[in-house]
């Protein structure tokens, strides 16, 4: 494809954005930096003058500058500062205040922003990963936007992407994305379909009508002040309340806020696959420290009230559509929170139909933005739907863990790549070993080859190896591995990747279904290893750097810390390894202000050399 037909698909969420790209007439989300394929749609501006970050590193900086790390931007595009009630911004860890025209502005240190203008900063990351990926230039795409959302709204939508450098090619709504992205449009000539989408920010449901290839939204309804986030909310106040009752009245702060919806979020998502999760809060203040057990079903009697607001805007949007429950052929679901099992119960009940949960939630609107691309394109012109892959595809990774690039169930021919690092100081080669399977632990998957990459001597964490694993139209496996510094690269091919019997399939499944628990424990503990032990590689450099500026007191709380880690990475379990690492985090606050302090005086030293 030349550089003038590539065209990318974006998902702009209110909590998280993707973006992707048509590949080998699939669509390919494509990873960020961090190889993941969700961005945080949250930029920090960090202390006055510094330049804006966006996606998993501004997620990072929001416990340290919270009134200038800016999330939820999408509820404010194209809405007027009088409009906004004062619930929709009391909770928010910024101030909206009236900015130009009297728009909707955000204070970022002694300026306003508009959302537009923050929004601009995530899409200008996923143009940038975008181009990292393709290794070319890109300026043109598709973006979704709500169905709800105004011409005003999609006007503003794409001011933001032209700042970002990209040309909009077409506004695609998001219903009519995630319409594409499940195949709505190859499973049926003609279908009424409701899209239930319920994100970390906001709620919609859409009721579409399909006739041959053409999708209409006949009505639309919802609530952009509903959402994860207030489940999120109410869990973090359940933890409050946990807390008080045993340790006192916790004061209230930015930094206590943020660490209590962290806490609430991560055990939310947990509650999603296991009945109970324990939540651990260390130091939560010098003098408190919290750990007890959630239920699932704690959760979803905090969360009912919240879900079941989600009733009218469907029942009137089904009304609005001039359609009743047994008109509709399917029921499609969208957004994050609808991973929840008590969202899936409760949709099932209200439309009185099993909603649709073949698409991974939180991926299916950028995959039908990206569907839309192609088809712009013409990528998708000579499309052909051959066969699945089986079972997934991957290599093995620093501590012996799988890490899947092409999933299970994929359409064939597909194309899906990851960058990967060292882990030890001054490698000389990376050993890709390929494998096939569902479980968690490479030892327990079918090993189908290897190669070995060789790099320039580096310290760890600096080489980049690309991995590509591309399978044809015939169902063969290509992988290549490129070393990114050198272009240096070494290619094989696996016979073997679709053609596998159905026995083996049904055994591989039901034993990383048997096996489901202790094979996530093992990679819990090992990937909370490997984080420990950068952690502390960090705190040691920072110490030789910085650690004459810290108090004795201060010291000896890191010095403890540290072993404390050392000792649960040798023979803690997964949480008591995180808990670890928090507590040292925590302690090691004053060395990073120190770190900071220090590269400032050498920076104004500099220019005062000049």
């Amino acid at each position: 494809m030349s550089d003038e037909n590539v065209i990318i698909g974006i998902d702009l969420g209110t909590t998280n954005s993707g973006v992707g790209v048509i590949d080998t007439g699939f669509p390919v989300l494509i990873p960020g930096e961090n190889g993941k394929r969700l961005t945080p749609s949250i930029v920090s501006y960090g202390k006055p003058k510094e330049p804006p970050v966006a996606g998993e590193t501004a997620k990072r900086m929001s416990a340290q500058f919270p009134k200038s790390t800016i999330y939820s931007a999408k509820r404010l595009i194209g809405r007027r500062f009088n409009e906004l009630s004062p619930e929709e911004v009391e909770d928010l860890a910024y101030s909206v205040v009236p900015g130009e025209e009297g728009w909707a502005g955000i204070q970022i240190h002694d300026s306003v922003q508009s959302p537009e203008a923050v929004s601009s900063h995530i899409l200008s990351k996923l143009k940038n990963d975008a181009e990292a990926y393709l290794n070319r230039k890109v300026d043109r795409a598709v973006i979704s936007v709500p169905a709800y959302f105004n011409e005003g709204q999609r006007q503003k939508t794409k001011w933001a992407a032209t700042q970002a450098g990209l040309s909009v090619e077409r506004i695609i709504s998001e219903p009519t994305a995630a319409a594409l992205a499940y195949g709505i449009d190859r499973e049926h000539k003609k279908a009424k379909i409701a899209v239930y989408d319920l994100g970390g920010g906001t709620f919609d449901v859409s009721i579409l009508e399909l006739t041959e290839g053409v999708f209409e939204v006949l009505a639309t309804s919802g609530n952009t002040r509903l959402g994860g986030d207030d489940i999120d909310q109410q869990l973090s106040q359940w933890i409050r309340r946990q807390i008080e009752e045993n340790d006192g009245e916790l004061p209230s702060s930015p930094e206590i806020e943020h660490r209590l919806r962290e806490a609430a979020e991560s055990a939310k998502i947990e509650l999603s696959e296991k009945e109970d999760v324990e939540i651990q809060l260390p130091f939560i203040t010098p003098e408190i420290s919290w750990s007890g057990v959630c239920l699932r079903s704690q959760l979803a009697e905090l969360a009912r009230p919240i879900i079941e607001q989600t009733r009218t805007h469907c029942l009137r949007a089904l009304q609005d559509a001039g359609l009743t429950l047994s008109d509709l052929d399917e029921v499609l679901l969208v957004g994050g929170q609808t991973r929840m099992p008590l969202v899936r119960e409760y949709v099932g009940d209200v439309f009185g139909k099993t909603p649709n949960t073949s698409m991974d939630p939180d991926e299916a609107v950028a995959r039908g933005a990206t569907i839309q691309a192609g088809i712009l394109s013409g990528a998708l012109n000579q499309m052909v739907l051959l066969d699945v892959t089986p079972l997934s595809l991957g290599i093995e990774t620093f501590g012996g863990l799988m890490n899947v690039i092409i999933p299970r169930n994929s359409t064939i021919p597909c194309k899906a790549g990851e960058l990967f690092t060292t882990a030890v100081d001054f490698q000389e080669a990376m050993a890709v070993t390929i494998l096939q399977g569902e479980r968690e632990l490479a030892q327990d998957n079918w090993k189908l080859g290897r190669m070995d990459i060789a790099f320039r001597k580096v310290k760890r964490g600096e080489a980049r190896v690309g991995v590509q694993f591309e399978i044809d139209s015939d169902g063969l496996l290509h992988v290549l591995a490129r070393d990114v510094e050198t272009g240096h690269e070494e290619r094989v091919q696996v016979e073997s990747a679709v053609d596998v019997s159905d026995e083996d399939v049904e055994e591989m499944v039901a034993e990383s279904v048997e096996h489901a628990f202790s094979d996530m424990e093992e990679r819990r503990k090992i990937e909370a290893k490997g984080k420990a032990e950068r952690l502390l590689a960090t705190a040691e450099t920072a110490l030789k750097q910085a650690g004459e500026a810290l108090s004795a007191e201060t010291r000896t709380q890191i010095d403890e810390a540290m072993e404390s880690l050392k000792s649960k990475v040798s023979e803690g379990t997964s949480k008591e390894i995180k808990a670890a690492m928090e507590a040292l985090d925590q302690a090691s606050l004053p060395l990073a202000d120190a770190l900071v302090e220090q590269a400032m005086e050498q920076a104004a030293l500099k220019v005062l050399g000049q």
